[in-house]
């Protein structure tokens, strides 16, 4: 089995190395192309205005000039060869990919473009709310049998699968749930205005710390209640409630 390690955090990331780590124990074919630098919230950004240019390591090892999805393409269209991989493995972020955190995941745009372009691909990602040390022994131990208990089960071509890691020590964590997409009850994302030594005005983007009260059965509350969460994800984004009955009110009406 051939396997397309890639991130958002860039290709220093030491969940990059960790995510080698769990490939290498699948197969000794592993190849990692990943952002040079770091690329979170890039969502599914595809360099259009601007020239790619890679950086080789080894015979294995890439860093591209541009975003997750520019790496997936790169390393799947020219640094593979003509063996393309059989799976695509994205992370594992620092930090969750849970709710409406996937639409703006450089990590979960990684894996959909393995999606599309036709291999199996996953999302992994240690689901971090403070700044204490990282515990990537957590992902490193139990991500191996997760990914082949979900290859010997199979799911659409047309689905990425989304793995998030409660940050707690590996023996801490009992279960696995599928879950579906949650939803917090409160925007966190702000944007805090400072000042340079100009005297000139600019802005951060941070997050704020309260976690919200989701309904069992979702990522959120997997997470928050130490399970690893698994959730299909896919690119259909209709409504199909609110297709029909637009549809029932609106089709064969004159446009105006």
């Amino acid at each position: 089995m051939r396997i397309l390690c890639s991130n958002d955090d860039g290709v220093h990331a030491t969940g990059l190395a960790v995510l080698e780590r769990i490939a290498k124990t699948l197969s000794d074919d592993v190849w990692v192309v990943a952002p040079e630098s770091e690329q979170s919230g890039a969502a599914r950004a595809l360099s259009l205005s601007q020239p790619i240019r890679i950086r080789q390591y080894d015979e294995r090892h890439f860093a591209v000039s541009g975003t997750p999805t520019d790496a997936v393409m790169m390393g799947v269209t020219k640094l593979m060869g003509d063996k393309p991989p059989d799976l695509v493995l994205s992370g594992v972020n620092n930090g969750q990919n849970l709710a409406e955190d996937v639409t703006f995941s450089g990590t979960i745009a990684a894996a959909l473009q393995g999606m599309t372009l036709g291999y199996p691909s996953i999302a992994l990602s240690l689901a971090r709310f403070s700044r204490d040390k990282a515990r990537w022994s957590t992902p490193e131990y139990h991500a191996p049998s997760i990914i082949k208990r979900l290859l010997k089960e199979g799911w659409p071509k047309d689905v990425i699968i989304n793995v998030n890691f409660p940050d707690r020590e590996p023996d801490e964590i009992k279960t696995i749930e599928v879950t579906t997409q949650g939803q917090r009850d409160a925007f966190s994302l702000f944007s805090e205005e400072r000042t340079d030594l100009r005297g000139n005005a600019y802005y951060w983007f941070g997050f704020r710390g309260k976690l919200s009260d989701p309904p069992e059965g979702t990522d959120l509350r997997a997470i928050y209640d130490g399970r690893i969460s698994i959730t299909p994800l896919h690119l259909a984004l209709t409504h199909l409630d609110s297709h029909r009955a637009l549809a029932g009110a609106l089709n064969g009406e004159p446009s105006a």
